[in-house]
């Protein structure tokens, strides 16, 4: 019976699967980051102003010293005999006119890229929301970039890579998982399910009215109540549930058995036990078990 009553009870939520749709989730996705609350780049990406380390440190000192002697007067060869240096290395820091330009990504001593110069821009622009490789493209076109649109898509990688990536929603919640809901005891149900059933019935007023028959026919058969199936029917029978209407017709059907079976202590199962056993038995001697020789198996596997 109470299997029965199951299938009623999704097929009832089966009618009404848009319910379950529109129930907000339980667990909100992670919430969507401001616009100036977006990852900023990190590491190599980030200004050439703000980096630390040996490498930029000794950047600094080497380009003050070669600065500090040619204000002296002293010239390239002369300063990099005394520096230690040659004089490829003495040239670029003397064409810098600061130690950032020449505190470039890899620190090969490459003078800065083109984009650098419109990083503040693209900065500014990739906090506000604007992710795309080509709009970005074409507004620094008209800012005077000459450079081509896979420089700027480079250039974005790693800023994109470094964005966190919000989780997908949670799907909507199944039939099955809903007839679960109704039909277990409610004392097993964790409070993000409670939640979900509270929803559920609040939002449709057919799936209250069936939740409140599902537990009084539970209470009924736990307690073994059987001689309220009758009230239960009837009252059961007055509501608009086409599904349930049809558990009720055939409780009708046997309605002795069905106030027996939910009121007497006993089972069938021992019987349902030795019927099957005997079915086991036929089935191993592949059709040819005339009832004599049935029975002296049955017997003898005793």
């Amino acid at each position: 019976m109470w299997r029965n009553l199951g299938e009623a009870v999704e097929r009832t939520l089966a009618k009404h699967r848009a319910v379950l749709r529109d129930l907000p989730p339980l667990t909100p996705p992670a919430e969507v980051a401001e616009p100036g609350n977006r990852p900023q780049p990190t590491g190599t990406d980030m200004p050439l102003s703000a980096r630390t380390g040996r490498l930029a440190e000794r950047t600094r000192q080497r380009h003050a010293a070669i600065h500090h002697l040619l204000a002296q007067g002293r010239d390239l060869h002369a300063i990099a005999a005394e520096l230690g240096l040659t004089r490829n290395p003495v040239r670029r820091f003397a064409r810098a006119d600061s130690p950032e330009e020449l505190l470039v990504k890899d620190g090969t001593g490459r003078r800065p890229r083109a984009l650098d110069s419109f990083e503040p821009y693209l900065r500014q622009r990739w906090n506000d929301g604007c992710t795309n490789a080509e709009q970005l493209y074409q507004e620094l076109r008209e800012r005077g970039y000459r450079g081509a649109p896979t420089t700027v898509r480079q250039y974005l990688q790693s800023w994109r890579s470094a964005t966190v990536q919000l989780p997908p929603p949670p799907p909507p919640s199944t039939v099955r998982q809903a007839t679960g809901w109704l039909l277990r005891n409610p004392a097993t149900l964790t409070s993000d399910e409670q939640q979900h059933l509270d929803a559920l019935t609040t939002a449709c007023p057919p799936l209250a009215r069936l939740y409140d028959h599902v537990r009084t026919f539970a209470d009924m058969m736990v307690n073994r109540h059987g001689h309220h199936l009758e009230r239960w029917i009837a009252a059961a029978d007055t509501d608009d549930l086409p599904e349930l209407r049809s558990f009720i017709t055939g409780l009708r059907r046997d309605l002795d058995a069905a106030k027996a079976g939910l009121t007497l202590p006993y089972s069938s199962g021992p019987v349902e036990g030795h019927v099957n056993r005997v079915k086991m038995l036929k089935r191993q001697m592949y059709g040819r078990a005339n009832p004599d020789l049935l029975r002296k198996r049955v017997l003898l596997a005793d």
